[in-house]
């Protein structure tokens, strides 16, 4: 199927109508379910509310992989060992958030995992951990608690960064998701059921550059995220926010989402794309996303074959929902680019299956310059685009 994809941002497709979105996700897999354990206090009653949660795991770096027996600078190791040593290292940086929601009939709380990234409170975790909520919770991995508060949200990748007051705090070490190959280790830790602080899970990763529609099992409408970690690592409410790990115990994914209806089929979301979120939080900035201009269409070879295009991978610009294909004025109209063009690589990287056009935009800052490689009409141009910052409001 073509799925048009909207880019006024260069960095996330365009989010289906309400109705569209309500038939996606009941077709096919029934729905894909974000990860937090809710449970509801509504006119005294308590009452469950599952938001099935994912627990997946990492990849290995390349310093220190471990498929069994494997040498890595002269000291031999093994899968056991180097989870253990990747849990050590990271476990204690790992956190409870439990989220208190004041509704009409009484309240709520929520619980999953988040992760600790700067010693002076900063906290990565999910958006649909905290959203809605009038207060919150986190419980560190020796036992103290803190109230939080939500510092920004990023709904297009359902990243939030929440700040408690504290310093001197154990962190994750930050890895990269850029060079993440299908099989390797992956170990996931989180809080399971709320129950089970700093449980570990560990399996494979099982694919890359996934697009799920993502909601709750009482909410058809969901999201759309892109360019995901696909694992098979154990998956349990109230994991949503905590770390996949690669080998070496770096950061490697945010776990997000699990497949209902599938046993082994988890999601998480690349590293990369969170490093930008983590940057401006810590320079005192709003959260914002990058943004280019157009309007897109993932090209396949069916969709060449189809238009008789010349390149059967790569992002075509064409009008979408009535909109134009490039935003007049938007930082793609200002760098020359044109409605029919396909926009083959970024930076030299190529756009491909794996690697959409939005996923290798939105690891980008507003302002940033990038080289887009455009086929037009059979010719290949170099095109300097300078990045925007995606509209309030904008859902691509």
């Amino acid at each position: 199927m073509n799925t048009q994809t909207s880019d006024p941002l260069g960095t996330s497709p365009l989010q289906p109508s309400a109705a569209a979105r309500r038939r996606s996700a009941l077709s096919a897999w029934p729905l894909l379910l974000v990860a937090a354990l809710i449970a509801g206090l509504l006119s005294g009653t308590l009452g469950a509310v599952t938001a099935i949660n994912l627990l997946a795991p990492s990849a290995v770096s390349a310093t220190a992989n471990v498929a069994t027996g494997t040498v890595a600078s002269n000291v031999t190791i093994n899968e056991s060992s180097a989870v253990t040593n990747a849990v050590q290292k990271a476990s204690p940086a790992v956190v409870v958030i439990t989220s208190t929601v004041q509704g009409p009939r009484g309240s709520g709380q929520g619980v999953g995992s988040g992760m600790i990234f700067d010693s002076n409170g900063w906290i990565l975790t999910n958006k649909h951990v905290v959203d809605g909520a009038t207060s919150l919770q986190v419980r560190l991995a020796d036992g103290s608690t803190y109230t939080g508060r939500v510092y920004g949200t990023d709904p297009l990748t359902d990243l939030a960064i929440v700040k408690i007051d504290a310093s001197g705090l154990p962190t994750v070490t930050i890895g990269s998701s850029s060079d993440l190959q299908i099989g390797q280790l992956a170990i996931a830790i989180g809080d399971p059921l709320g129950t089970f602080e700093n449980t570990v899970t560990t399996g494979v990763v099982s694919g890359l550059g996934r697009q799920i529609q993502a909601g709750s099992s009482t909410d058809l409408s969901g999201e759309q995220l892109n360019n995901l970690i696909q694992t098979d690592a154990a998956i349990n409410p109230g994991n949503s926010g905590g770390p996949l790990l690669n080998s070496a115990g770096e950061v490697i994914g945010i776990n997000t989402a699990v497949a209902g209806s599938a046993q082994g089929i988890g999601f998480a979301i690349p590293i990369d794309v969170a490093t930008p979120l983590m940057d401006q939080a810590l320079g005192g900035q709003k959260l914002t996303r990058p943004w280019i201009g157009v309007y897109y269409r993932p090209v396949t070879k069916a969709l060449a074959d189809e238009q008789k295009l010349s390149t059967d991978s790569g992002a075509l610009i064409e009008s979408g929902n009535g909109q134009p294909a490039v935003v007049p004025g938007g930082p793609a109209d200002d760098g020359g680019l044109r409605a029919g063009d396909i926009i083959v690589a970024v930076d030299g990287q190529q756009v491909d299956t794996t690697h959409d056009l939005s996923s290798l935009v939105v690891p980008h800052r507003p302002g940033d310059r990038v080289t887009l490689t455009v086929n037009r009409d059979g010719q290949t141009l170099d095109l300097a685009v300078t990045l925007g910052t995606l509209p309030s409001g904008s859902n691509g």
